[in-house]
């Protein structure tokens, strides 16, 4: 029988796995609600559901997220992003190779998605010069990362379930762990994708091109049936108005791109700039709607306003990144133009480009922008976070600043004495955060911008789950259910159906969510078999990571989506077989480095 703290857990429980599927609330926002209903329930003390925010995972996670910043901002990832470019520039094979590969061995040191947040720019860039799709290698790139991240402990969902084992009296894990089973599985799921699984990615033309192929760019966002030159005639009542106060952008939802006044182009125009009589105007939109202009005194024309190349300014794209600040807001909202000095002209979304009331659409994470604007402010707009920047004109050979020794040194330091296990990896991490922020690796404001809340509130709010799983005793009873059938016939078995149910959870709730529900179930059915509790906990754990099959299942495959031109149905072709690969690596790994039989 169930125990009415069992039930409300459960309902608990459940109500937050709907909300977080459903997607009509925030996770973090879920939960914050999961601790406060354990606390107001009784499931827990107010002090066990407030405990996660002190928990060793998540000041591992802060401390990784700072550790990252560091180097990012001192140029270590940019430069040896740039070195590994280099290196897969003849053909797709070897694109494909190398860019799975660099994925993987950044995550082992920093969070999936800032490994290929860093890769994506260049993975584009290199796969263009090649003529090679860049849906033909985003894809490669994603999963790479994800490989890499099972070879590691500074994975999320690794922390969790290592947290876990501490949680149940078990020793927790560390870097030596991981890195023999997930490797294995990362050398093989890289090979198979680099013979097999190509054959499964789509060739299909991404959100554009670089500002290098201007003419192909605007083919892709069809921009030549959209530009139009508008003459403002004397007497037009257009005279005198500012850009933002015209019925240009108001009413008609056309973008001005830019202006010639007098013998003085101006591109990108700005919200402020006044119309004058016998202005030009550079106008984005459709016909019937810049046609309306005919009647504030004006002409419509072409007379080659189609022709981007002559123009001084570069046309690029702008990736909305899964956890920018720009989310949930209006590129009108954001003062985009007027903040950035670039104009918005289209933006692509689930494999189709909008052109039309641009500056109205709230921005969704994997949304690509294209872009017009100077060289100087593309470069500026690139040093924004959330938003990643595909094509930056005139790029120099990226710089590393006179602490980039430094930072690598304290990152091999932290990572050493993890590995060792000579100091607890929290307090590890931590000190390494704070030796950056004193060496002026990057200062404290910026490391406190590195740290993404949402996933610290999100982890710190849903630990509490596990708590009350163990406190009130359901982990145990659900976990002889497990070790009751079919799971209990051995060892494997178990391992086998941990990973069948937690991979399931993944592609929809994520891997931090899967982690912090199956863990603990997952550690007290191993204690209840007498199975290794650290060989499960490395078995779930990677299961959390095979986050192939859907793009919503993990944000570094949202990121993909729009540089890729991807749809839904792209991931499930080669995220399946990719599944099948990490299986049965996992198993043959939990044979030869685990032994289990």
């Amino acid at each position: 029988m169930l125990t009415l703290a069992e039930i409300t857990l459960i309902i608990v429980t459940t109500a937050a796995l709907l909300l977080i599927i459903s997607n009509r609330l925030r996770p973090d926002l879920v939960a914050l609600l999961v601790l406060l209903a354990l606390s107001i329930t009784r499931v827990l003390t107010p002090e066990q559901a407030l405990a996660g925010f002190s928990n060793s995972a998540v000041m591992t996670i802060v401390g990784l997220f700072v550790i990252t910043a560091a180097l990012e901002r001192t140029g270590v990832v940019a430069w040896l992003a740039d070195r590994l470019a280099r290196l897969g520039r003849d053909s797709e094979g070897r694109i494909t190779t190398t860019f799975m590969g660099a994925g993987a061995l950044l995550s082992l040191v920093m969070n999936n998605i800032a490994a290929g947040a860093v890769l994506l720019p260049a993975a584009v860039q290199v796969s263009r010069r090649a003529d090679v799709p860049p849906s033909r290698v985003l894809i490669p790139l994603s999963f790479g990362t994800l490989f890499g991240g099972m070879a590691t402990l500074f994975t999320t969902a690794n922390i969790i379930l290592s947290g876990n084992l501490e949680t149940q009296g078990q020793r927790g894990l560390t870097i030596a762990d991981f890195l023999p089973t997930g490797g294995l599985i990362a050398v093989t799921g890289i090979t198979t994708m680099v013979l097999l699984g190509r054959q499964l990615l789509p060739a299909r033309e991404s959100v554009g091109r670089s500002a290098m192929r201007r003419p192909d760019l605007s083919k892709t966002y069809q921009l030549a049936e959209r530009l139009w030159e508008v003459r403002v005639l004397p007497g037009s009542p257009l005279i005198h108005q500012r850009l933002a106060e015209s019925v240009i952008g108001a009413q008609l939802g056309a973008t001005v791109i830019g202006i010639w006044h007098r013998r003085e182009a101006k591109i990108p125009a700005s919200a402020s700039d006044i119309i004058e009589e016998n202005d030009i105007l550079l106008v984005l939109g459709r016909e019937e709607r810049v046609r309306q202009l005919e009647q504030q005194g004006t002409t419509i024309g072409r007379n080659g306003a189609t022709d981007t190349s002559s123009l001084a300014v570069y046309l690029s794209e702008v990736v909305i990144g899964p956890r920018s600040p720009a989310l949930g807001q209006t590129l009108k909202e954001l003062h985009f133009r007027s903040k950035f000095g670039v104009t918005v002209v289209a933006l692509w979304r689930e494999g189709r480009a909008y052109r039309t009331d641009v500056g109205d659409f709230t921005l969704e994470a994997g949304d690509a922008l294209l872009v017009v604007g100077p060289a100087a402010r593309l470069r500026q707009l690139a040093d924004e976070p959330g938003l990643i920047v595909l094509d930056q004109p005139l790029q120099t050979e990226p710089q590393t600043s006179a602490k980039a020794p430094l930072a690598v040194v304290i990152t091999a330091a932290v990572l050493l004495l993890s590995a060792l296990r000579l100091v607890p990896t929290a307090e590890a991490m931590l000190a390494g955060a704070a030796l950056l922020v004193l060496t002026n690796c990057l200062n404290a404001e910026e490391a406190y911008r590195s740290i993404e809340w949402r996933v610290v509130v999100l982890i710190a709010g849903m630990l509490p789950i596990g708590t009350a799983l163990v406190a009130t005793g359901l982990a145990s009873k659900i976990g002889a259910l497990l070790t009751g059938g079919a799971l209990a016939s051995s060892p494997l078995a178990l391992v086998a159906g941990l990973f069948v149910i937690t991979v399931a959870l993944t592609q929809f709730v994520g891997s931090q969510v899967a982690a912090l529900i199956i863990g603990p179930i997952a550690v007290s059915a191993a204690i209840q078999l007498g199975i290794d509790a650290r060989a499960v906990a490395v078995a779930v754990a990677i299961a959390c990571s095979t986050a192939f099959i859907t793009p919503i299942s993990h944000p570094v495959n949202v990121l993909m989506m729009g540089p890729g031109g991807y749809v839904f149905g792209d991931f499930f072709k080669v995220g399946v077989l990719m599944t099948a690969v990490t299986f049965f690596g996992l198993m043959l790994g939990m044979i030869v480095f685990w032994g289990m039989r």
